[in-house]
C-alpha cells in the first residue's frame, strides 16, 4: 500500500514538472504570437523597421521553444507516468512546436512582402486575424494553466479556444475574396505570399484547436483516475 502511494506521489510530481515545462513552452508560443502580431500592425503601418526588429525577436523566441520542447522530452523519457499520459502530453508538446512553426513561417511571409505594395484593405484583415491569434493562444494557455488544478475549467476554456479558432476562418475566407477582388492590383508574386502568409496564419489557428483537443483527452483523463 506504501509503494502505491509513492507511485503515486512520484507520478503526480513529474506530471506537474512536465506540464510546468510544456507551460513555459506555451508562453514563449505566446510570445512568439504577440511578436507576429506586432510586426503585422506595424507593417500596415508603413513601420518597416519595427516590423523587423519584432521578427528578430520572434525567431529568437522560436529558438526557446525548441529547446523547451526537447527539454519537456527528456522529462517524459525518464518514465515514472502512465503510458497514455506520456503519449498524450507529447502530442501536447508537439502541437506546440508545430504552432510555433507555423507563426515563423507567417513571419517569414511578412518579411518576405517588406518592399511590396498591399492594399489597406488586405493588411487591416491580416491586422485582425494576428489579434485573433493572440486571444486563442492566449485561451490556449490558461487552458494548459488550469489542466493542473481545474480539469473542468480546462475543457471549458478548450471551447473558448474552438469558438476563436472559427472566427479565424472566418477572417480567412474574408481573406480569399479579398485576394481575388485585388488580384488586378498586386503582382502575381505578392499575391503568392500574400496566400502564404493567410494559410500560414490560419494554420496557427488550428493548431491551437488541436492542441486544446489534447487537453480535454487529458482533462477527461485526470477526471477517470
Amino acid at each position: 500500500m506504501a509503494d502505491n502511494k509513492l507511485l503515486g506521489w512520484f507520478e503526480k510530481r513529474h506530471k506537474a514538472k512536465t506540464l510546468n515545462l510544456a507551460h513555459k513552452q506555451m508562453t514563449k508560443a505566446i510570445d512568439t504570437v504577440t511578436e507576429l502580431e506586432k510586426a503585422v500592425s506595424f507593417f500596415s503601418r508603413g513601420e518597416k523597421a519595427e516590423a523587423e526588429k519584432c521578427i528578430e525577436r520572434l525567431f529568437l523566441e522560436e529558438e526557446e521553444i525548441d529547446d523547451l520542447r526537447r527539454s519537456v522530452f527528456e522529462e517524459l523519457t525518464r518514465g515514472g507516468l502512465p503510458p497514455k499520459d506520456r503519449e498524450d502530453l507529447m502530442h501536447l508538446v508537439k502541437r506546440l512546436d508545430v504552432m510555433a512553426d507555423h507563426v515563423k513561417d507567417s513571419a517569414r511571409s511578412v518579411q518576405v512582402l517588406m518592399d511590396s505594395k498591399v492594399p489597406k484593405e488586405i493588411w487591416d484583415t491580416n491586422v485582425n486575424i494576428a489579434r485573433e491569434l493572440v486571444d486563442c493562444t492566449i485561451a490556449l494557455r490558461k487552458c494548459i494553466e488550469k489542466l493542473g488544478s481545474d480539469l473542468s475549467e480546462a475543457r471549458a476554456l478548450s471551447r473558448k479556444v474552438d469558438l476563436i479558432e472559427d472566427r479565424v476562418d472566418k477572417e480567412y475566407v474574408k481573406m480569399k475574396s479579398l485576394l481575388i477582388k485585388y488580384s488586378r492590383e498586386v503582382d502575381p508574386a505578392s499575391l503568392l505570399i500574400l496566400k502564404d502568409l493567410v494559410e500560414f496564419m490560419e494554420h496557427v489557428a488550428d493548431t491551437c484547436a488541436d492542441t486544446a483537443d489534447y487537453v480535454r483527452i487529458l482533462a477527461c483523463s485526470g477526471e477517470r483516475t
